[in-house]
């Protein structure tokens, strides 16, 4: 019985792993769209004037209160209303884009505040306008403090991938499914994808575990001493 289950496995593995190829694409295009709108929705949340600030406050608070599920939906159900009609694959990286941007817009926005504001007096007393001194004074500085929670927001985007099963994106967990079907061992293929999962989780946090080992400063981050 247990060397038919490894058998099942084992011949299942190529059909997940094209699955997780995919998962991983989405996560990497997921987290880059986050990356690419949340840094700004950061910057004008707190160097913005009062329209900015209220308009990525009302974004972020939106995006952050609807399940995503409900966001893909409506990009993949509800834009073509509206004559806008995306891929399953393009519609669930945008909502899993967009709804990434307002978490990560709040971690940038912590990292960025936790930089002494001393220094972007000191920037702008040079000459540098905002845009300049946030690009080369701050930003580099909040990215370092900003690694430890986008880690964890990379981990919740890779697992939240496995909604694009709903919108018919042949993902990890549509894989398995399609190996269900004719297998019928759920319970073999499901502990599988939990284990791949794992894997493609402590693979992400080492990675940017190592990053910010490597990118760490002595003395930035710890009051009084070293880290």
């Amino acid at each position: 019985m247990v060397i038919d289950k490894l058998q099942l496995v084992w011949s299942s593995l190529p059909n997940l792993l094209e699955g997780a190829l995919v998962t991983i694409k989405l996560t990497i295009a997921g987290l880059g769209l986050g990356i690419i709108l949340g840094l700004p929705l950061a910057f004008g949340q707190i160097y913005g004037n009062y329209l900015i600030r209220g308009l990525v406050s009302v974004y972020e608070r939106v995006l952050r209160s609807i399940p995503l599920l409900v966001i893909l939906f409506l990009i993949f159900y509800g834009f073509p209303n509206a004559g806008i009609k995306f891929s399953p694959f393009i519609a669930a990286v945008l909502g899993i884009g967009l709804r990434s941007a307002a978490y990560q817009s709040q971690i940038y926005r912590g990292a960025i505040q936790s930089v002494s504001g001393t220094q972007m007096k000191a920037a702008l007393s040079l000459g540098m306008n905002r845009v300049q001194a946030f690009i080369y004074i701050i930003l580099p500085q909040a990215v370092r403090i900003a690694i430890p929670p986008f880690a964890n927001e990379a981990a919740i985007v890779l697992k939240d991938t496995s909604l694009a099963y709903a919108l018919g994106v042949i993902e990890l967990l549509r894989h398995g499914s399609y190996i269900i079907a004719t297998t019928f061992e759920p319970m073999t293929i499901y502990l599988t994808i939990a284990a791949i999962y794992f894997i493609m989780t402590v693979t992400i946090n080492t990675i940017l575990g190592k990053l910010e080992e490597r990118m760490k400063i002595p003395g930035i981050g710890v009051e009084g001493g070293s880290r």
